[in-house]
């Protein structure tokens, strides 16, 4: 398993639409996947598979200071990481439409890409870990508090074009993380039970989405502690993807099932 052999260690939708790029999914049939077996990984996008959050720290401090309002730096990130950019505006400035508030988002955002774009990078070994699930049957979505122009950004700069079963954005659900509709609506999207679904999440409020979800998490510790993204659907820690073989998540989530199921026949 390479350089990640030895380092794991366990520790209702609101949809708006299909809103995602048809273009950027492939074509498979959508058969429900079998209940109990781990079959599926769904990942969130900045953090956890490209390494952007210091951009989007960057492109925040230009976006707030621009209007006045005092940028918390870590803080901010780490209370707002996984809510969707409508939620924080209004939270930020209070009541306002729809259409204004997206305009908010879509200025912060257009400046977090300009400012990423020369530095693109996954977080390491990520495309090849993600090929490999795929080469092994294992379906791949994305689900993230990001809007469509942010999804399709990560997907280009990765160059996986057409490589995922399904994508979730903040265009697609009323509400983001930590409640469970990005996560439930990608497995939806993909045909997968949301119990036979792995989430890979960099941040506190996904972790907790992808309880509320019924899934199996793994903490991508790029920017937290292992500690914080901890829980009972916890099945790992990991800094990168760098050596980690798609069949040993499988093979942690198996042996979580049966120790459920033994406990709950003793």
């Amino acid at each position: 398993e390479g350089d990640l052999g030895a380092a794991l260690r366990s520790p209702g939708i609101a949809a708006r639409g299909t809103g995602a790029d048809s273009s950027l999914i492939p074509k498979r049939s959508m058969t429900v996947l079998g209940r109990g077996t781990p079959t599926a990984f769904i990942f969130d996008i900045d953090g956890t598979i490209i390494d952007s959050m210091p951009f989007h720290g960057k492109s925040w401090e230009v976006f707030l200071v621009r209007r006045g309002v005092r940028y918390e730096g870590e803080a901010f990130l780490r209370a707002t990481a996984g809510r969707t950019g409508v939620e924080i505006m209004r939270e930020l400035f209070g009541p306002m439409s729809d259409e204004a508030a997206w305009a908010l988002v879509h200025e912060k955002e257009d400046a977090y890409r300009e400012l990423f774009r020369p530095a693109f990078r996954e977080v390491e070994g990520f495309r090849a870990f993600a090929r490999g699930a795929r080469a092994q049957g294992i379906r791949i979505a994305l689900a993230t508090a990001g809007d469509a122009k942010n999804i399709a950004f990560a997907v280009a700069g990765l160059g996986m074009e057409g490589e995922f079963d399904a994508l979730a954005g903040a265009h697609d659900v009323a509400r983001g993380k930590p409640e469970p509709d990005l996560f439930l609506l990608a497995a939806e999207r993909m045909g997968a039970d949301p119990a036979a679904c792995v989430v890979f999440e960099d941040a506190p409020l996904g972790i907790e989405g992808a309880r509320r979800a019924g899934m199996h998490a793994v903490g991508v510790t790029s920017g937290e502690t292992a500690e914080r993204l901890a829980g009972p659907h916890v099945l790992a820690a990991i800094p990168h993807y760098r050596g980690l073989a798609p069949r040993s998540i499988i093979d942690l989530a198996q042996e979580r099932v049966r120790r459920a199921a033994a406990r709950a026949g003793a």
